[in-house]
């Protein structure tokens, strides 16, 4: 069974989002769809025979410990192999780098059907994906020059070493120290705590980025420096050499995800724990920023493959499952029905679809706001695409991690008591979707973060240009009777957002600030969906003009598609006025529960 629905991903990419205009570009001059369209195949074909068939046994058969050493089970490491022989860790790098320069819409696609397949195993390569990106837009000439290529090789992988036990979400609190050596590098001595992929045997290396403090550091985020700490040090002619003093002192077991190494690390247990300073001093954390941006959206791409591939079980069992009769049949001599003759299921597929759908257009939409920062030569474009991303990145994340996850939920009541098996991966999809919520930051440091810093940024011009982005989709879609209704109901909505978004912001500049985001997660949530029901009604638009001249195999598809919209702003977005109203109100609460009220 294929992961993704890949009808769907077409419509996406060349109908929606015109992702073949790119091969018009000079970065993208040599590829052409048939190059895309192979490349997502073997994707496809990749993930579904080496990563789909053991996804059950690596969730019950953790990594363990043993005499220092981190084991997995055997079929990790052959499933990653393959996953680095076919070249997917360099997808979307220069081919200066080593890379194959593929559109980063397109490594997202293929980044999608690994993750349905078996997120837990694909934590390894895309964790070193991330931190490859990392080290070519921080690092300087040499550390590149060292460490950059065999990482895109996939000889090397990385991680990204932040929290600690003391500070979890409070990255400002960190304490682990940084000493000069006196010969250029730095002695690194802390703690840390939830490490993802902290170490294995998939790789000859392993390079970890830590964030520390200098002995001069100013308290606070602004005293944080980046560190670039092998497993193994690297000897003159590039080859791993002698082991660093870095170790896993224990394993943490969490509810989902369970394949993916996740430990408490430590450094400089001997005192002989060598880093190099990435970057300036104190400049850590924005350095950081490019692997946890581009981490945040792979966990929201990650929230959607599993939502994805619950809805894709769950129709299927709801097209083959006979159960009941509708209402209006008494006689308990007639046949059983489907399931999916029921309204109630029905329902349920339909709020996957909207969401599932919805979130991988949103996904795939910041995706190729990246390649369009890339590749379009219009200054004005560019600008105009970084700005939408920077305030898309918190819902690209978010979004999906809750309502993506909601539709696991639905996918698990479709199956009945079947859905709570194990002879299902429902289950199992439910419980590493739920982690998404924490990861790369909780679901409401996203909301601050949208609107206390990214909102307002510029005087509000990411938000200008959003709107204008909407008030364009709205435009176009009103030439079709049947999308009316969804461009009154968003124009509204948007409005409102406008309206409360500037009492928002005008509260923290008055200096009410902690009233002002006292409600940041039920904002972050209502933008969410005001931003996926514009994208909903985007795909509307162009199936609605597709629709009177497809082929009998395609006019179902779009009929869906315009299903899905109609779900989404009539059972969705519909919700948002409310919880805008509180908002407009600077609700406070929760802001006035006292503790002791508890």
């Amino acid at each position: 069974m294929s992961q993704l629905n890949r009808r769907d991903l077409a419509f996406l990419l060349y109908e929606v989002l015109d992702v073949g205009a790119l091969a018009h570009t000079a970065r993208y001059a040599d590829q052409d769809r048939a190059t895309w369209d192979a490349v997502l195949e073997a994707a496809a074909t990749l993930a579904g025979a080496k990563f789909a068939p053991f996804a059950a046994k690596l969730d019950a058969h953790e990594p363990e410990l043993v005499d220092e050493r981190v084991v997995l089970i055997p079929e990790v490491k052959a499933a990653v192999d393959a996953f680095v022989a076919a070249g997917f860790v360099g997808a979307a790098f220069d081919h200066e780098d080593g890379g194959m320069q593929l559109p980063w819409t397109i490594a997202q696609v293929c980044a999608a059907e690994f993750k349905a397949a078996n997120i837990a195993a694909v934590g390894y390569p895309y964790l070193t994906i991330a931190a490859a990106n990392l080290l070519k837009h921080v690092g300087s000439a040499q550390q590149k020059a060292r460490y950059l290529a065999p990482m895109i090789a996939g000889r090397w992988f990385g991680t990204m070493v932040l929290s600690e036990p003391q500070a979890g979400s409070s990255v400002g609190d960190v304490r682990t120290r940084a000493e000069p050596d006196g010969e250029g590098r730095y002695l690194l001595r802390g703690n840390k705590m939830w490490t993802s992929c902290a170490d294995h045997e998939l790789s000859e290396n392993i390079i970890h980025f830590v964030l520390a403090r200098l002995p001069d550091a100013p308290a606070g985020v602004r005293g944080l420096s980046l560190f670039l700490v092998p497993k193994f040090h690297v000897n003159a002619d590039g080859s791993p050499g002698a082991r660093n003093d870095v170790r896993v002192a224990g394993l943490n077991h969490k509810m989902g995800y369970r394949g993916t190494v996740n430990a408490v690390f430590n450094l400089g247990e001997r005192g002989e724990c060598v880093g190099e300073l990435v970057g300036a001093p104190h400049e850590g954390l924005a350095g950081m920023f490019h692997m946890m941006n581009e981490m945040r959206i792979s966990v929201g791409l990650g929230a959607v493959a599993l939502g994805y591939a619950g809805y894709r079980h769950s129709l299927a069992y709801a097209c083959e499952r006979p159960q009941g009769r509708l209402p209006g049949e008494k006689d308990p001599a007639s046949p059983q029905v489907p399931i999916i003759r029921h309204a109630d299921i029905k329902r349920l597929l339909l709020a996957q679809k909207a969401a599932v759908e919805g979130g991988l257009m949103l996904n795939l939409y910041c995706a190729h706001l990246v390649d369009v920062g890339r590749a379009v030569a219009d200054e004005a474009v560019r600008e105009r695409a970084a700005r939408l991303l920077n305030l898309l990145t918190p819902i690209a994340k978010s979004w999906p991690s809750e309502f993506c996850l909601e539709a696991n939920k639905h996918a698990i009541q479709i199956l009945g008591g079947y859905g709570y098996t194990r002879e299902f991966p429902l289950e199992r999809l439910y419980r590493d979707n739920r982690l998404n919520h924490i990861h790369e930051g909780t679901h409401g440091i996203h909301g601050i973060d949208l609107l206390g810093r990214r909102l307002g940024a510029g005087g509000g011009a990411a938000f200008r240009v959003l709107q204008e982005a909407m008030a364009a989709t709205i435009g176009a879609a009103r030439v079709h009777q049947g999308l009316v209704e969804y461009c009154s109901r968003l124009e509204d909505v948007l409005a409102t957002l406008a309206d409360v978004a500037s009492r928002l912001l005008a509260l923290q500049r008055e200096g009410a600030v902690t009233l002002a985001l006292a409600n940041a997660t039920i904002f972050l949530d209502a933008f969410g969906h005001v931003v996926v029901a514009w994208l909903w009604l985007e795909q509307a638009r162009v199936a609605a003009a597709a629709l009177p001249a497809a082929q009998a195999a395609d006019r179902a598809f779009y009929a869906g598609k315009l299903a899905a919209c109609r779900y989404f702003h009539r059972y969705e977005l519909s919700r948002v006025p409310d919880r805008l109203a509180l908002l407009a109100r600077a609700d406070d609460t929760c802001l006035a529960m006292e503790d002791g009220w508890f």
